[in-house]
């Protein structure tokens, strides 16, 4: 990913797939036990924080100059980064 735009889509891409993960795991806690829903809705509950976190860090790199989104796209991996750990987290935890 060399451009700006391109690094912006890839990241885009991979926020729909959370976004996916958390929809299905919204559906599995409505079908499951009291206890299994109230980690469920635990572990929701911090993906959504850091899916936030992720999308507000690509709104700042998007709308920053040629210049300075290099500078930026530390932060955008990171909160990735923290979102994607959460996301398989959840999913080992949950396995069906």
């Amino acid at each position: 990913m060399n451009t700006k735009e391109d690094y912006k889509q890839k990241i885009e891409g991979e926020l729909a797939l959370a976004r996916a993960k958390l929809a299905e795991f919204q559906a599995r806690a409505k079908m499951a036990s009291a206890d299994t829903r109230i980690s469920y809705n635990e572990h929701m509950h911090d993906m959504e924080q850091k899916f936030d976190a992720t999308k507000a860090k690509l709104k700042e790199f998007g709308e920053a100059s040629d210049g300075a989104w290099e500078n930026l796209k530390d932060g955008v991996e990171t909160a990735w980064h923290s979102l994607s750990a959460s996301v398989k987290d959840a999913a080992d935890k949950f396995k069906a």
